[in-house]
């Protein structure tokens, strides 16, 4: 088995890597990444010890590239992590995430049905429903909820799903699609809300938090969300819509005390609210447990005990984030090639 791993130098597309190396060690595992800001060639040193594992630089929307790339590697199937992923960056500047999850998508598909890919899997976000009000806590995400997207991200999120879809209909494409609540754990760039806490706490700078920091997400161990698609790519019906949600609501607010509480130091700010920032996220994962068994294995309380523990641990790594010497590695690498 040959797997095309996308977006694999970023955060849960690095997880992915670690996690199916050692759960199928007799699988072929393929990074393809474009190394953009938040993907970091560093944390997968580990992987580039094992045979079975190779990293190739390449952008998804290459077309060209990608085609070669297929033809010479024929993998039997592509999970799809590539993905600008960030809210703010999308309010930002919407056209790169435009670029690369709407058309980078349609570039992977339209590779898997040229060069025969048996199975191709869309790695999504619980982003693409909108949000739920807070004041209803019985109201929950569902796969037959409405797309109602709410920035640009999702909104470019959303529209992939769609496209997928439609490729599943029109091609008889073989793919599945999952959408996630918000992981967490090791290796997550220090912009998003857990790391970037972690991180600040350490250096005794302020915690910035948005609005009232009430909004409420879903945390999902990251290792929990990998054996989830790991399941679906062996066992999930093909064109259908996966829920993968971890039963943690936390506010954010929470969730930074949380953190200050383990890491002993900590001061919280608030700051002007993010445009069109939704209240709360949580999905129902009644579909992948009935129809495939899983449930999530981490507790909130053990997954962030874990998950702050590994960035105190591993401050190197976080550090050459922040001061951006984790790019220097790059090129240290492609001079040896």
């Amino acid at each position: 088995m040959k797997i095309f791993v996308t977006g694999g130098a970023g955060f849960i597309g690095s997880n992915f890597i670690f996690y199916m190396l050692k759960q199928h060690p007799d699988y072929k595992i393929v990074c393809l990444d474009s190394l953009t800001y938040a993907g970091n060639l560093m944390t997968l040193i580990p992987a580039f010890d094992n045979p079975n594992f190779s990293f190739v630089k390449i952008d998804i929307t290459n077309r060209a590239g990608i085609y070669n790339l297929f033809e010479k590697e024929n993998p039997d199937v592509v999970v799809n992590f590539a993905a600008e992923s960030h809210v703010d960056r999308s309010i930002v500047n919407p056209e790169i995430f435009l670029q690369t999850n709407i058309l980078g998508t349609q570039v992977l598909m339209d590779a898997c049905r040229k060069f025969g890919t048996k199975r191709f899997h869309q790695v999504s976000t619980d982003e693409v429903y909108g949000d739920l009000p807070l004041d209803r806590p019985d109201l929950f995400f569902t796969e037959s909820t409405p797309l109602h997207t709410s920035s640009p991200y999702s909104a470019s999120k959303a529209s992939a799903d769609l496209l997928v879809l439609a490729y599943i209909r029109t091609y008889k494409l073989s793919a599945t699609i999952s959408r996630c609540s918000n992981n967490y754990g090791p290796y997550q760039f220090p912009e998003k809300l857990i790391p970037l806490m972690i991180s600040n706490a350490q250096k005794n700078i302020p915690l910035p938090v948005y609005g009232d920091g009430l909004n409420v997400r879903d945390w999902l161990y990251v290792e929990d969300h990998c054996a989830a698609i790991d399941l679906i790519l062996e066992k999930g019906k093909i064109g259908e819509v996966y829920n993968i949600g971890g039963h943690n609501e936390k506010n954010n607010l929470d969730v930074v005390k949380t953190i200050i509480k383990y890491v002993g130091k900590g001061e919280i700010t608030f700051v002007k609210d993010r445009a069109g920032h939704d209240r709360r996220y949580a999905i129902n994962p009644n579909k992948i447990h009935t129809e495939l068994g899983w449930l999530p294995a981490t507790s909130f309380d053990v997954g962030i005990k874990k998950t702050i523990e590994w960035y105190l641990n591993n401050n190197e790594w976080l550090s050459n984030i922040s001061s951006g010497k984790y790019l220097e590695y790059y090129d240290k690498y492609y001079a040896k090639k």
